[in-house]
């Protein structure tokens, strides 16, 4: 059951590599909420290196995620985790999380995924629902009769 949503842009970054089997490599760098208005643009550009904001992904909320929404926010460096795919040889973000089981299935999978930094405004919006939603599984142990 979808909890709560709040839109998101990412911010993927395309870096030239001096390897023998490829020019360039593509990285998630960051993400921000998106209040609505952002387009896609290419924010920097530099000789060895190109930075594009992507909107258009929604982080979702789900009550059988909450353990792991716990997990990675209160978490030393907490993270979003970005699913991506290269489409027309760019980066083009298609999932995103803030579960740490999630970031993990996404970065097991075998398919294009990084961690990046949680930004405070985020971190702040998952700590208000874990506030009003959140209750730790009791840790009751059993008696054996």
């Amino acid at each position: 059951m979808l909890m709560a949503s709040l839109p998101i842009a990412v911010f993927m970054e395309r870096r030239v590599v001096h390897h023998r089997w490829a020019d360039h490599r593509w990285s998630a760098l960051g993400v921000v909420a998106d209040p609505g208005g952002l387009a896609a643009q290419n924010v920097r550009c530099l000789p060895e290196q190109q930075v594009y904001l992507v909107p258009g992904l929604q982080l979702e909320l789900h009550r059988d995620e909450d353990d792991g929404y716990f997990e990675n926010w209160i978490a030393p460096a907490p993270k979003v985790f970005i699913l991506w795919r290269i489409v027309q040889e760019h980066a083009v973000p298609v999932a995103a999380s803030v579960s740490y089981g999630e970031g993990v299935r996404m970065l097991d999978s075998g398919e294009l995924a990084d961690g990046v930094s949680m930004p405070p405004e985020i971190h702040q919006w998952l700590g208000n629902y874990l506030r009003a939603y959140y209750q730790p599984r009791s840790q009751k142990k059993g008696h054996r009769h």
